[in-house]
C-alpha cells in the first residue's frame, strides 16, 4: 500500500508498510491534486500551472516511475477517475472546460464546456455507474452544477443552485451517495447544500448547514452526508432520507477563509463507516466522530494546519497532511492516536492511498 501527498512541488510516495518516504516524484511546475485508477495500478498528478507542456503526470504504482506526460489544458484544479478506470476527467480553470482523457491510450480529448473562461471549476464527482460526472460552476454570478453525459462526452443544461459572492474563497464542493441517487453540492456563499436528483438532474429544496461548508463525505451506507463548515468550525449532519439537518457538531474555531490560503476543512470516513474524521486546521488536530451518536471524540494531536486526510482501504490508517509543519501524521484508527509524523517536504496537501 502507497500513500501519495502532493508536497514539495511534487508528488512523495509513502509506503505504508514503512512509514518512510520512498520517492519524491515531479509532476509539473504546482502539483495540485492526484487520483488513483480503481485497480490501484497507476497514479495520476495533475499541475495547477499556466502552461500545454504536459500537465498531467502519470506514475505506475509499482515502480514509482512516470509515464509520458499528458497535455491536457491550462491551470487544471481538479480530477476524478470514472469506477471502470477508463477515463479521467480533469477541470480548467483557465478555460472553465472539462477534458475527458483515455487513459488506455493516454490522450486527451475535446474540451466539454462547463462554463466557459471565468467559470473556474474546481470540483468533480462521478456517478457509482460511471455515466454521470456533475462540475459545480460560477457563471453570470449564480452557482450552477453542470452534468457531463460521460458515454458522449457532452454537457447538459446547467442545474442552478443558488447565487455567488464572486471572489475570495468561494468554491463549491460536490459529492455523490453511493446508490447514485443523489448529489449533494455546498453554495458557500449561502451557507446551504442542495441535493440534485441524478434521475431528473434538477435541484431540491437547500438544506441550512453552518457558515461556509466546504467539504462533503458521505457514509458507506448512503445514509448521512456529513458537511464541515469552514466559517462556522463545526460539522452538519444530514439525514439522506430526509434531507434534514441534525444538530451541528463542533470541531473547533472557524477558519478566517482568505488568510488560511482557502484551506478547507476535510473529512473522510472510515470503510464500515463508524467514524468520521474531521482535520481542525486552527487547532493542529482531527476530530473523530462517531457516526452512530454525532458526537465528536477526544481531539488528535497532529502537525501545524492539518489541511487534508484520507483512509486506507482497511480502514486501519489516516494519513494526516500537515500543512504548516511539512510532514504526514498517521493515525491507528483502532485506538485514534497519532504514530511518529511523516517528513515530506514543504506545504503538503491533498492525499490519495494506492492498495
Amino acid at each position: 500500500m502507497t500513500v501519495y501527498v502532493i508536497a514539495d512541488s511534487a508528488v512523495v510516495a509513502i509506503r505504508a508498510a514503512t512509514g518512510v518516504p520512498s520517492r519524491k516524484i515531479p509532476a509539473g511546475a504546482v502539483p495540485y491534486a492526484v487520483a488513483v485508477t480503481p485497480d490501484g495500478t497507476t497514479a495520476y498528478a495533475i499541475d495547477a500551472y499556466d502552461n500545454f507542456n504536459g500537465n498531467v503526470t502519470p506514475i505506475k504504482t509499482a515502480t514509482l516511475t512516470t509515464r509520458p506526460l499528458i497535455s491536457a489544458g491550462d491551470r487544471l484544479t481538479a480530477i476524478a477517475i470514472t469506477p471502470d478506470g477508463g477515463t479521467a476527467y480533469v477541470l480548467s480553470g483557465e478555460t472553465g472546460a472539462t477534458i475527458p482523457i483515455n487513459l488506455a491510450t493516454g490522450k486527451p480529448g475535446a474540451p466539454i464546456n462547463t462554463g466557459g473562461a471565468g467559470a473556474f471549476p474546481t470540483a468533480i464527482a462521478i456517478t457509482p455507474d460511471g455515466k454521470t460526472a456533475y462540475v459545480p460552476v460560477t457563471v453570470g454570478g449564480s452557482e450552477m452544477v453542470v452534468p457531463i453525459d460521460t458515454a458522449a462526452n457532452t454537457a447538459g443544461p446547467p442545474i442552478r443552485i443558488g447565487t455567488s459572492n464572486a471572489g475570495g474563497c468561494d468554491t463549491d464542493v460536490i459529492a455523490v451517495t453511493p446508490d447514485g441517487k443523489t448529489a449533494y453540492v455546498s453554495n458557500y456563499t449561502n451557507g446551504t447544500v442542495i441535493p440534485i436528483s441524478t434521475a431528473t438532474n434538477t435541484a431540491g429544496q437547500p438544506i441550512r448547514t453552518g457558515k461556509y461548508p466546504s467539504y462533503i463525505a458521505i457514509t458507506p451506507d448512503g445514509k448521512t452526508a456529513y458537511v464541515s463548515n469552514q466559517g462556522s468550525g463545526t460539522v452538519t449532519p444530514i439525514q439522506v432520507a430526509t434531507n434534514t439537518p441534525g444538530l451541528p457538531i463542533t470541531i473547533g474555531p472557524p477558519i478566517n477563509p482568505v488568510a488560511s490560503g482557502c484551506i478547507t476543512e476535510v473529512t473522510a470516513i472510515t470503510p464500515d463507516g463508524k467514524t468520521a474524521y474531521v482535520t481542525s486546521y486552527n487547532n493542529g488536530t482531527v476530530i473523530p466522530i462517531s457516526t452512530a451518536t454525532d458526537t465528536a471524540g477526544s481531539p488528535i494531536r497532529t502537525g501545524k494546519y492539518p489541511s487534508w486526510i484520507a483512509i486506507t482501504p482497511d480502514g486501519q490508517t489516516a494519513y494526516v497532511s500537515n500543512k504548516g509543519s511539512g510532514t504526514v501524521t498517521p493515525i491507528d484508527t483502532a485506538t485514534n492516536t497519532p504514530g511518529p509524523p511523516i517528513p515530506v517536504g514543504a506545504y503538503p496537501g491533498p492525499i490519495a492511498i494506492a492498495p
